[in-house]
């Protein structure tokens, strides 16, 4: 090829390039023109905001009254349902508590059980401690009285409050569990 037909051909594509880049500037003036109808035209349907409402501050008139989650609203309120004839509370309130009435159920574990002479014992690990369990004792936060000790299962009485706010009795069980070691 010549220089004077390679010439010829790069201003030949230089020609067809100008009017492709011209064609699309016409098509761009005419998006143009009609994005600009488009917005005289439309008409926005926008909804006044209502105004706030006025905020009257409230003075707070409850710091002199008794805490609802407190030990003595607590101390009182057990008081008054133990003094209730047929109350269940009535003679767990009075008598004097046993230690593992301090930890709740779920902190105990049952890791063995033995018979002396006759009568079956639980022995339950709680922080690290034996403790040795019988019939008739008290475990738990829930006034727990253990009424059946087995191999395998040591069966207790709870009183705890139900949806109501009645005191209603309540089985419970602690199983025997191996040892993970």
């Amino acid at each position: 090829m010549s220089d004077t037909s390679m010439n010829k051909r790069l201003v030949l594509a230089a020609v067809a390039a100008s009017a492709l880049l011209a064609a699309c500037g016409a098509e761009q003036e005419e998006l143009t023109q009609w994005m600009e109808q488009q917005r005289r035209e439309a008409k926005p349907n926008v909804t006044p905001l209502t105004p706030p409402k006025k905020f009257t501050p409230q003075a707070y008139t409850a710091l002199n009254g008794v805490e609802p989650f407190s030990a003595q609203k607590l101390t009182v309120a057990l008081k008054q349902e133990a003094r209730q004839p047929n109350s269940l509370l009535a003679a767990e309130i009075n008598r004097r508590k046993e230690p593992l009435e301090a930890y709740p159920l779920d902190s105990m574990r049952m890791v063995g059980s033995v018979a002396r002479a006759g009568r079956p014992y639980a022995l339950l690990r709680v922080d690290n401690l034996l403790y040795q369990v019988k019939a008739g004792d008290y475990i738990g936060q829930n006034y727990g009285k253990i009424t059946r000790i087995s191999e395998t299962e040591l069966s207790l009485r709870e009183i705890v409050q139900d949806a109501a706010g009645e005191w209603i009795e309540r089985a419970s069980a602690l199983q025997l569990q191996e040892s993970a070691r």
